[in-house]
């Protein structure tokens, strides 16, 4: 069996997209049944069989979407409400089996098997033609004549099902209430045809290699082992390879096939936006259109095979469904919340993980889920009935201002946090992003925000002491003003969203260890700064932080420091850009290069400077241009240090590909 959820369009899509916040309702478990018929007519009537199932449970939702219904708002008040259906999150075989069309046609266009791969948007394939198409077999045929009807279908493009449940569900066209999602149709599509066309160009053993040996950033997933000999993935590995994948393919795949591939994540990351522009839209679009300019390189280079070898068309549904994303945006939002990723999550916790709380009996094992989940629910409304109660507090939910500024919210946690901020760790479900705009070191503009570690790893330190410790040979020269200092291992900083202002994003851990066992060469992350030159302009500049540090004077001394010496220094050492994204259109990423200076001895050693924190403006990560090889006696711990040229990666997150691709061009 398998359930079926619905929940509404005016939740907040973070609350819909949090599992343990209960926006979704599963209204029934959908029969799987195993038909005592030929195995030709398994699949049509198991197919009816679910429409007849999802008529039956929406039949008052469609009353409601014609004539209308009262109902209760939160606040009490009644109103007079329509239900149509908005969206049905679905992956493609489902889809195909919703709108009634069969394999080898699209669900949501004209578009047929030998067209999927054109790049043209085809016109929709409307409810009403499909019906048209239904009606006209069944004046002929009989839908019970199994044989004959499902031949004329098929030559149709339909899939045999001869009454589906959206038929007389006003408005509702599967055209349009198919949105597009992202999980399958997106990361499933990267996972099952780009990155297979990769390692038959990069070849697995070195493919696996340049993801090992990539430098290690707190809060990004790090392949320690291999990307090419797993079977199964997540839709979070395939997001995550989809990270470095572009520049990591630099310089081992044909420019034109780098081209092709950094123009579906540009399309990926694209759809992904939580909100989108004109400009945006008209970008999506530009990024599936350069793909199919440049798809003849895979074909070229023989990267998409099949059982019988090298293949030359792209016959992949998938790929046809990418034309409708624009479409779909426009008219029902921003696609992300319709990813299957919050349905194939309560999946497992309203089916799978129910099974082993239950006497494992078949025939009842449907009215045992429903008493379980009813349970829970019931405990955990009484739970927070009563802690409220039981303290005196209001029983009104008054949602706090603050918590409309961070990503992740939880509406019971903001209620109790609100009016019994002791009581929150009792509630349980995702928490709110920790705010350090209240606390932490604000940039001179207040959008960015540094938080750093309460207590320093090392209290006092002389220069010649960290100039040993952390190997910085010019430290003494770049600080000399300075007399003693104590140093911080690492410190966070934290922005505003690029897409909602109001949105405080998670912090970012940047890192800055010195040399260890485990670390030879030390541990440091790099960022972007804002650098003043002698005329007064600010420029942008990439630089690895070595050290964090604040100027201390002895106790017994009088002396104090000016107020720019007063708060915490960064010393880094810098990175110069060699090349803009125009240079290597197949990547569009600046390049960088590191940056030496030759002393008065000859000797040539990373040049250094000492900034504020607050000139910090974001994270960012660099990967090395590995070249045709990599150079295996590299490691991730050893990777940033060993190499000397490197690509600023855009794709490091969806926050870094929007700032790089707007505010820092």
């Amino acid at each position: 069996m398998h359930p079926l959820f619905i929940s509404i369009g005016n939740i907040d899509s973070e609350v819909c997209s949090k599992a343990t916040l209960r926006a979704w309702r599963c209204i029934a478990y959908m029969p799987v049944a195993k038909f005592r018929v030929h195995p030709d007519y398994q699949t049509i009537l198991q197919a009816r069989l679910w429409h007849k199932c999802v008529d039956l449970v929406c039949a008052n939702l469609k009353i409601a979407a014609r004539d209308g219904c009262f109902m209760p708002d939160p606040s009490r008040h009644i109103r007079y409400v329509f239900t149509p259906l908005i969206a049905h999150v679905c992956d493609i075989p489902e889809a195909s089996m919703i709108a009634a069309v069969s394999k080898s046609a699209s669900p949501i266009t004209m578009a047929t098997q030998e067209k999927f791969g054109d790049g043209v948007l085809y016109p929709p394939h409307t409810g009403k033609h499909t019906l048209q198409l239904i009606y006209n077999i069944s004046q002929e045929i009989d839908p019970w004549d199994l044989d004959r009807f499902q031949k004329a279908a098929k030559a149709a493009y339909l899939s045999g099902v001869h009454m589906p449940y959206w038929l007389d569900w006003l408005y509702s066209c599967p055209s349009v209430f198919l949105a597009g999602e992202v999980l399958h149709t997106l990361h499933k599509f990267f996972a099952d045809h780009p990155l297979k066309w990769i390692k038959e160009i990069v070849g697995k053993t070195e493919l696996d290699t340049r993801f090992i040996i990539q430098h290690k950033r707190v809060g990004t997933r790090h392949f320690t082992k291999n990307i090419t000999h797993v079977n199964q993935m997540t839709g979070r590995e395939h997001r995550d390879i989809q990270w470095t994948i572009v520049a990591s393919i630099a310089g081992a795949a044909p420019p034109r096939f780098v081209r092709a591939i950094r123009a579906l994540i540009d399309f990926i990351y694209y759809a992904q936006n939580p909100v989108h522009s004109l400009e945006s839209l008209q970008s999506m679009s530009q990024a599936l259109s350069d793909f199919h300019t440049f798809k003849d390189a895979i074909v070229e280079a023989e990267a998409r095979r099949g059982k019988k070898g090298a293949k030359e068309d792209f016959f992949i549904p998938k790929l046809e469904l990418l034309q409708s994303f624009r479409g779909t945006i426009e008219r029902l939002g921003t696609l992300m919340q319709f990813s299957a990723d919050m349905t194939e999550r309560l999946l497992i916790t309203h089916c799978k993980d129910l099974f082993a709380r239950t006497n494992r009996r078949m025939n009842d094992f449907t009215e045992q889920c429903i008493r379980i989940l009813n349970h829970q629910e019931s405990m955990e409304l009484f739970n927070l009935y009563a802690l409220i109660s039981s303290r005196g507090a209001s029983l009104v939910n008054a949602i706090c201002l603050e918590d409309e500024e961070v990503t992740t919210v939880n509406p019971a946690l903001s209620w109790v946090s609100c009016v019994l901020p002791d009581e929150a760790y009792s509630v349980h479900g995702p928490r709110q992003v920790r705010n350090h705009f209240h606390k932490g070191i604000l940039s001179g503009d207040a959008l960015t925000t540094f938080y750093l570690t309460s207590t320093p790893d090392f209290k006092s330190l002389s220069p010649d002491d960290i100039c040993t410790k952390y190997a910085l040979v010019d430290f003494d020269h770049a600080v000399s003003q300075f007399i003693a200092h104590f140093s911080l291992s690492n410190g966070e900083i934290q922005l505003h969203s690029a897409f909602q202002s109001r949105v405080i994003m998670p912090s970012r851990v940047i890192q800055s260890y010195p040399p260890s066992d485990s670390f030879p060469l030390g541990n440091c992350d790099t960022v972007l700064i804002d650098v003043t030159g002698d005329d007064g302009q600010i420029t942008s500049c990439v630089a690895q932080v070595r050290l964090v540090f604040q100027p201390k004077v002895p106790r017994s001394s009088d002396l104090v420091l000016p107020t720019h010496l007063s708060s915490p220094l960064l010393y880094i050492q810098y990175f110069d850009f060699i090349a803009n994204p125009n240079d290597r259109p197949e990547l569009a990423m600046w390049t960088v290069e590191r940056s030496y200076v030759v002393d008065q001895h000859g000797e040539r050693y990373r040049r250094g400077g000492v900034v504020l924190l607050t000139d910090v403006t974001h994270a960012v990560e660099l990967i090395p241009e590995y070249g045709d090889k990599v150079n295996k006696n590299v490691s991730s711990a050893t990777c940033l240090e060993s190499y000397d040229r490197f690509f600023l990666n855009n794709f490091a997150d969806k926050e870094s590909y929007h700032t790089l691709s707007t505010e820092f061009v």
